[in-house]
């Protein structure tokens, strides 16, 4: 893949508003105690949320060490989660290239180069995310295969067709949806593969929900509707080819997170949206046709 020279702030951060998400990430690093802590049980960190069936005897047992037995019951969910995504790329080859799109602290990155054996780059707007996931990968002495990148993940830079597949993992609500297709259409390969996780809003309901606000003040983002991805993907010439209702696999978790000390009061605007059917977890999976 051809990587363009480094990129300053000035050409990075386009918007006042992309300035606003990158300066907080740089300048509040500890605020996120969640995925912090989730990621010290293993040196795994993620950005993301968990699905799956809890072990629910995680919170019975010694009180000393029941917060110790939730965290390292939710990392599992979270990182079950990533593993999913993962299973979603189809047959990747070590020869192949991916870009994780909004790499945080790179932990689903780490999975897929271990898993593929292949070459992932990942881009983040926040110079302290790509500069903590870098020192973890030459902890893990994978920089020969994994890099993070200080890129906009709306203009990357990387050369076109030079991808075989691309994932966004709870990234999507900061960005315009069509200018973010638009660049990873151009980044695949003609057969490429594109994967999402993401929450999304009723169309019809979610602009009315209470709880669907809260999720979006409190994570200052844009909630974009779930018709918005698929006009964006076909727009762009990306196929979907799966798309799968979370919603039910990821209650358990925040339901579990309401027990942890780590709560961030969060959890039960996302658990009303979530049972009212304002707010869905999805995964959509599209193709790169010829444009």
């Amino acid at each position: 893949m051809t990587i363009a020279n480094p990129r300053t702030e000035r050409t990075v951060l386009r918007t006042t508003y992309q300035r606003s998400v990158a300066a907080y990430w740089n300048n509040n690093p500890n605020d996120d105690r969640v995925n912090t802590k989730l990621g010290e049980v293993d040196g795994l960190y993620h950005h993301h949320y968990g699905i799956g069936a809890p072990d629910w005897t995680v919170i019975e047992g010694p009180e000393k060490t029941r917060q110790d037995r939730i965290v390292r019951e939710l990392h599992r969910l979270e990182t079950a989660q990533a593993d999913y995504l993962l299973d979603n790329l189809g047959a990747i080859q070590p020869a192949d290239r991916l870009v994780d799109g909004g790499s945080g602290r790179g932990g689903t990155s780490f999975m897929a180069a271990e898993r593929f054996g292949c070459q992932v780059d990942g881009v983040s707007i926040s110079e302290y995310q790509v500069g903590f996931a870098n020192d973890q990968a030459e902890t893990r002495g994978v920089t020969d295969r994994v890099r993070f990148h200080f890129r906009n993940m709306l203009d990357t830079g990387f050369a076109d067709e030079s991808v075989r597949g691309i994932w966004t993992n709870e990234t999507t609500m900061y960005v315009d949806l069509f200018d973010l297709f638009d660049e990873f259409a151009r980044l695949l390969e003609p057969g490429g593969r594109y994967v999402c996780i993401t929450g999304c809003s009723n169309d019809v309901t979610g602009g009315r929900s209470a709880s669907v606000s809260w999720i979006d003040a409190h994570y200052g983002c844009m909630i974009h509707p779930r018709s918005e991805y698929f006009r964006a993907l076909s727009d762009n010439g990306l196929i979907p080819t799966t798309v799968v209702d979370l919603t039910p696999d990821t209650i358990p978790y925040w339901e579990l997170r309401t027990h942890s000390e780590l709560a961030t009061g969060v959890e039960q605007p996302f658990l009303t949206a979530y049972r009212e059917g304002s707010f869905q977890y999805l995964l959509i999976v599209a193709d790169k046709v010829a444009r």
